[in-house]
């Protein structure tokens, strides 16, 4: 059973979250100046940030059946501890006399590997210990932990990077594991839960997690248009930082992103206190739609004032639409599927991702090159298709009947519903 007092468990949980997404964003903005003060290339930053994250897609599926099938606390201890590993390798290799693109890329893979058990875990904990009228509350709070990443780290990094090197960014963000460990277990020793025999193998609660997504026509599609969406908002989050660095330095970048995610702050404060009641596809189309036109007008020129303001307009819209998708799928999946479910959900929402990083910085590479104008344009240049081409898609997702539907919240398959209901639970509130 679920209490009031669980929304404190929920933010003692969500601090250690923060904590880690301020150093996880130390260590990702350090190593962006780095890779691309030592080659020069769009594309070698964007190689580290694909290795970041393609560990932590491929293996959010099984992720997601370990978080049914186990403590998904202690899961989170192992996910958040060992990721420190991959980082303390980076660290050593630049105590030597410098790290190169090859010893950096094994370490944010490593570290990958390990984050991949977090994000399902994560989310299941969050519908274990929450009421459903407290998820879109909820949800805008765990986006302010997100836009950390953004709104502190950039400023925190540029400063520091203006007196030191990137080895204290990686000090720093090794230290913050031991305090997100911390506060997982003590959420841990304070639910009560109970341990039941599993009589489904690892294959089968696979299975069943994919079913609780495909058998959701509204849930398949809505997940198929956001695979698309983040194919052309990973343009901006791969090539903001080359566009920027190309004509100017490290710490007015830092102070260029804060101001930038100072958007998602806002919105995310907003979404805190009063949450989104209503017309949830609605939202969601407006607000993805809204992010595309902030990027062609991020793209538009090197112009430091114009790109602080239409990032914070893209960062400001970003809350409201993770909200209403965090939402309509949530009251279409049922309580026993979540972690599995969410392991789907985030390998098929997340696929544009793979090819944005793969591709973007080769296309802004050449771009600039074709152009004369040097890769800085390039990335502009990339940016603003890329935000023309989402707009018109995210406009589109409210024509879509089925996924309008999910609104009602009566859409889950049968048989997920049912298997909800007969598999017994590894790790639960109680």
């Amino acid at each position: 059973m679920k209490h009031d007092h669980n929304f404190g468990k929920f933010l003692l949980l969500w601090s250690g979250e923060l904590v880690s997404a301020v150093g996880g964003g130390l260590t990702s903005f350090g190593l962006s100046v780095y890779v691309f003060r030592m080659t020069g290339r769009a594309a070698d930053t964007a190689l580290v940030a694909l290795l970041a994250f393609l560990p932590t897609l491929l293996l959010s599926v099984p992720a997601g059946v370990l978080a049914d099938r186990m403590d998904r606390r202690l899961l989170m201890v192992i996910g958040d501890g060992c990721s420190a590993i991959g980082i303390i390798y980076i660290l050593l290799c630049m105590m030597r006399g410098g790290a190169t693109l090859t010893e950096i890329c094994i370490g944010v893979t490593i570290s990958s590997v390990f984050s991949s058990l977090l994000e399902p875990a994560y989310r299941a904990t969050i519908t274990d210990i929450l009421e459903p009228e407290e998820f879109t509350k909820a949800s805008g709070i765990v986006g302010l932990a997100g836009s950390a990443r953004y709104l502190l780290s950039p400023v925190i990094a540029g400063l520091l990077l203006a007196v030191s090197d990137i080895r204290l960014l990686l000090v720093i963000d090794i230290c913050t594991f031991f305090l997100t460990v911390t506060t997982t277990l003590i959420v841990r020793s304070h639910l009560d839960t109970k341990t039941e025999e599993k009589t489904t193998t690892f294959f089968e609660d696979l299975k069943e997690g994919w079913g609780a997504v495909a058998g959701n026509k509204g849930i398949l599609v809505l997940l198929i248009m956001s695979s698309l969406i983040t194919l052309f908002m990973g343009s901006i989050q791969i090539l903001s930082e080359p566009m920027i660095l190309a004509f100017t330095d490290s710490k007015t970048l830092g102070i260029t992103e804060t101001v930038c995610a100072s958007g998602m702050l806002v919105s995310g404060i907003l979404l805190g206190f009063k949450g989104i009641k209503k017309r949830f596809t609605a939202v969601l189309s407006v607000a993805l739609a809204g992010c595309g036109i902030a990027m062609v007008v991020f793209g538009l020129k090197e112009e430091v004032l114009l790109i602080g303001a239409a990032g914070f307009a893209f960062f400001f819209m970003l809350p409201f639409a993770n909200s209403c998708l965090d939402y309509l799928i949530r009251i279409n999946i049922p309580d026993a599927l979540q972690g599995r479910a969410w392991g789907v959900i985030g390998f098929i929402s997340q696929l544009g991702y793979v090819a944005a990083y793969g591709g973007f910085g080769v296309i802004a590479d050449r771009v600039g090159k074709a152009s004369g104008l040097g890769v800085g344009r390039g990335a502009g240049y990339t940016i603003m298709a890329s935000g023309v081409i989402m707009a018109i898609v995210a406009l589109t997702l409210y024509f879509i009947r089925p996924v309008r539907d999910l609104e009602n919240g009566s859409m889950a398959c049968p048989a997920a519903e049912n298997a909800g209901r007969a598999i017994p639970q590894t790790e639960r509130t109680a």
